[in-house]
């Protein structure tokens, strides 16, 4: 009979046709008796034949439980069967106590078989209680027994029994004992769990270490959480009994405890995966997936980092996030040299590979992500280590080639295709209902392009239907945060630029720097007014205070993920003062960056620029700067806050400032504006030659370089100290050149030009170096040049500058142009190198030359007394800018001050400074 099953089991087909079959054999197991059992085991003439039927046997039950040979709500013939098969499984685990145990005849096999018939028995579906009916459950439990705990406590008696022999099964039954003690019974769990320790101890007693034990129970753990194995419960009974365990073992102690820290970290992240997988969130099945991750990385399991970095690419992917899916398969390709090493096979690449070749098959990947992501700066990073490569190690000039030609169109569809830029929003999760990688936390999510903050907030209230919206921006209290219930805040934040190294101190196009307003940003801040004091009900500004809340997230955006937790908070307060110079600067950056939109950009409506300039022009729209005026340019203000004192001249630089851009602002509209909107253009000239001649008279004047000498070159780099000592003015912070009305207040009046600057009727000015020697700089004549099609440049500080935001009603097209709607705040002053008030200058920068790292060198090899400056003479002429601000500021000083004063000739002060 067992003869005729066996075959039968070895065609699935012929074998399910045999029910009936396998119902005889069990029909006989359960006629028989133990005489029974004990007479046919004695009929084995010896201990092989007897060894032989058995692990058969063990085999023959192990099929008929897992192939399930009835249907399953047969119920009654499956437990029959399962209480046969449970009585001949202990009798005859009894024969293998008795004949194969000792050392001499100990069958590492036959137990083994033992083992895994003995948990696919007790883990099989038709025993699992906890998913039937009460009703099921009770009678069956009234009839049948929980023969789960039967065969469990069988187990556990068999495995003690194996004395020194216990080491042959570790680690190959620690996934077996892992699955039944994952069984949600109480009784059961506390029983086999401490079988684990007994594993532990005895890897340790052989090895002096568990590290196999440990490795294999990680892997198995993964496995049978994710598929639905474990719970909270199960995790606190093997932290408490694998402790209590421990302290009878005072050396173990400290591994144990390691280990159980291990095991409970590694079990929360999993349960939380599991519980989001079946959620519609994707949001939080990637977070999820990504606390794994990081916890595998952290404990250095690099098969499974890997296994978990592809299951977060297909989430990107599914959510068409290029760019997130870029950077997460980027993690991957970081493991892998450059070098023929064989690497071991890797989900979606099963083919044997060197690591050089998954590694550039890796890159080709990203690269093509980054590419529909419209990240092309971190493509052509990509692109330089393959073309190195190419060119280097492998010899391939003819991918070379192609690397190359790739990268060339990255930098061109840098230049020339609009990126929009995304909003950021700060959300909040609070509350006890949310699950704990949420709960009580801030999380700064990058929105796709376009997305505004109420369609946002409309999708992420649905992923979580029973929340309530938090109308505040402010952190709430303590009852919201320990309550049950599910609050979410949501306000959108601006990120804070961080200009890299390599873009600071030189001119850069638009393009480039208004990808970096809103990529590879860690900061974000938002801001909230308030009042304090006395409220003048006639004038806002005097009590607009403003509260300025900055998040700092744990890793840059963009990255693995659309959203990164805020794992710092700080909050400021910004004086109404120093509200009015942020706003103040502001206004300038904006008005400089539409001249600079419009002399590249013959094509932009006037309407934008119209609306602007109108704005700050005429008294009756906006108000202008006269409020200013009236709450701090007072001698109660100046007597109550005296040390103010270097913020006010700020404040009166700034308007100082405004004019000439304004002026030159509305030259531009006056040769754009069609007829129709001509009498609107000469009432806004009328209203600006009142406003600058009051400024004028107050502040006063500061003087942009002719539009026609701006348009003359490329910015070209300078020495810093050049425009140090030309734009140095002594005690006042703002540091710009000033030409004053000779009705001026003495406060705001200038000094001579440094004496460190001499003028030579050469066409050059002597600078006096730190050593004071005399170091002649030549300055070129500016030539005229063409118009080309190359965008403006903007100057980059070396700190971080203030920007704004255009009117909402910019097409988008200028939107994404405008570098002024983000923003830093400057705590002792704007960023500006010299002028601490002076608007972002496009053109003509002025920085030391040679100062970058390579140049270093270079540098150390000339005469300390000599002064040089990079010349970009190998530039072509379709390279140079178009519509380029060069801004060489022009000081009007008295007669005494105009004789040690450098020349004013246009020619001179527009022209690039070269050797």
């Amino acid at each position: 009979m067992f003869e005729q099953v066996r075959r039968w089991n070895q065609d699935e087909g012929i074998f399910m046709t045999h029910s009936r079959v396998v119902a005889c054999m069990t029909a006989i197991l359960s006629q028989m008796s133990d005489r029974h059992y004990s007479r046919y085991i004695e009929t084995f003439s010896g201990t092989t034949d007897l060894v032989d039927f058995l692990m058969e046997t063990f085999l023959l039950f192990k099929d008929l439980i897992g192939k399930h040979v009835y249907p399953s709500d047969w119920v009654t013939m499956i437990m029959v069967q399962n209480r046969v098969f449970l009585r001949a499984i202990n009798t005859y685990a009894d024969t293998m106590n008795l004949k194969f145990l000792d050392n001499n005849n100990f069958e590492v096999q036959l137990w083994n078989n033992y083992f895994h018939l003995a948990v696919a028995f007790i883990t099989q579906e038709s025993l699992q209680l906890q998913h039937f009916s009460p009703t099921k459950r009770t009678k069956i439990l009234a009839k049948y027994g929980d023969m789960r705990r039967l065969i469990g406590f069988a187990i556990r008696d068999m495995w003690y029994k194996l004395g020194m022999n216990k080491i042959c099964f570790i680690p190959g039954m620690v996934g077996p004992i892992l699955e039944m003690t994952l069984i949600p019974e109480e009784e059961l769990r506390r029983a086999t769990i401490p079988i684990f320790f007994d594993m532990m101890q005895c890897e340790h007693n052989h090895s002096g270490h568990f590290k196999k034990f440990e490795n294999e129970i990680i892997l198995k753990l993964d496995h049978e959480v994710e598929g639905g194995g474990g719970d909270e419960r199960y995790m606190e009974l093997l932290q408490s009994i694998l402790l209590e365990c421990a302290q009878g073992r005072p050396q173990l102690l400290t591994e144990v405890h390691n280990f159980v820290t291990l095991v409970t970290g590694l079990l929360e992240r999993l349960l939380d995966y599991r519980t989001v997988m079946s959620d519609d969130s994707r949001n939080n099945r990637m977070s999820c997936t990504v606390n794994l991750l990081n916890f595998y990385k952290d404990i250095n399991r690099e098969g499974m980092y890997i296994r978990y970095l592809y299951k977060l690419r297909d989430l990107h992917l599914d959510g068409e996030n290029y760019t997130e899916a870029a950077y997460t398969l980027l993690l991957h390709s970081k493991l892998l040299k450059w070098s023929e090493e064989q690497c071991a096979l890797q989900l979606d690449y099963q083919t044997p590979q060197s690591q050089r070749q998954l590694k550039e098959t890796l890159y080709d990947t990203i690269i093509s992500y980054f590419d529909k992501g419209k990240m092309w700066e971190e493509a052509i990073t990509l692109c330089k280590e393959l073309a190195d490569q190419f060119e280097m190690e492998v010899f391939d000039y003819e991918l070379l080639g192609q690397k190359l030609n790739q990268q060339a169109k990255f930098y061109e569809n840098i230049m020339k295709i609009l990126r929009p830029k995304p909003d950021y929003f700060a959300v909040g999760y609070y509350g006890c209902g949310f699950p704990q990688f949420l709960r009580n936390k801030v999380f700064i999510h990058r929105g796709k392009e376009y997305e505004r903050r109420e369609d946002f907030q409309s999708h992420l209230m649905s992923q979580f239907p029973s929340a309530v919206r938090l109308n505040i921006t402010t952190m709430p209290g303590d009852d919201i945060k320990n309550s049950n219930m599910q609050y979410i805040q949501c306000f959108t934040v601006q990120p804070v630029l961080e200009i890299p190294p390599r873009l600071k101190n030189k001119p850069v196009p638009d393009q480039i720097i208004n990808f970096y307003k809103s990529n590879y940003v860690q900061r974000f801040q938002y801001s909230r007014p308030v009042r304090k004091g006395k409220v003048d009900p006639d004038n806002e500004f005097a009590s607009m205070w403003i509260e300025r809340t900055t998040f700092v997230t744990a890793y840059k955006l963009p990255g693995i993920l659309r959203w990164f937790e805020a794992i710092s908070t700080t909050h400021a307060t910004v004086s109404p003062l120093e509200n009015a110079i942020e706003t103040m600067g502001q206004t300038n950056e904006k008005i400089l960056t539409m001249i600079n939109q419009y002399q590249c950009d013959d094509a932009l409506p006037i309407n934008p620029l119209s609306m602007l300039l109108n704005g700050i022009v005429d008294p009756a729209v906006m108000g202008g700067f006269a409020k200013y005026e009236k709450a701090f340019f007072t001698d109660e203000y100046t007597q109550e806050h005296p040390d103010d004192r270097d913020k006010l001249m700020r404040l009166k630089d700034l308007i100082a400032w405004q004019i000439p851009l304004l002026g030159r602002g509305i030259s531009l509209h006056g040769k754009r504006v069609t007829d129709d909107l001509r009498p609107f253009h000469e009432r806004m000239e009328e209203c600006f030659k009142q406003l600058r001649k009051k400024v004028e008279k107050e502040y006063g004047v500061r003087e942009l370089p002719d539009m026609d000498e701006r348009r003359s070159t490329r910015p070209r780099s300078m020495l810093r100290s050049v425009r140090q000592s030309i734009c140095s003015l002594a005690g006042s912070e703002c540091g710009t050149p000033t030409k004053m009305h000779p009705d001026s207040l003495s406060l705001d009046s200038c000094v001579p030009p440094s004496p460190s600057i001499i003028p030579r009727s050469s066409g050059s000015v002597s600078v006096m170096d730190e050593s004071g020697v005399e170091v002649e700089v030549k300055l070129r004549k500016s030539k005229k040049k063409k118009k080309s099609s190359r965008s403006s440049m903007i100057f980059i500080s070396e700190e971080k500058e203030r920007s704004s935001t255009l009117d909402k009603r910019l097409s988008k097209k200028q939107e994404f142009r405008s570098d002024t709607n983000l923003s830093e705040p400057s705590e002792s002053g704007s960023g500006l190198v010299n002028s601490k008030s002076l608007p972002t200058i496009t053109g003509l920068s002025l920085s030391v030359a040679n100062g970058s790292e390579e140049a270093e060198s270079a540098r150390s090899k000339r005469d300390s007394k000599s002064v040089s400056v990079c010349l970009p003479s190998d530039r072509t002429s379709d390279r140079r800018s178009k519509g380029v601000i060069n801004l060489l500021f022009k000081t009007k000083h008295s007669s005494k001050a105009d004789e040690a004063k450098p020349s004013s000739d246009p020619s001179n002060d527009a022209s690039s400074h070269h050797f």
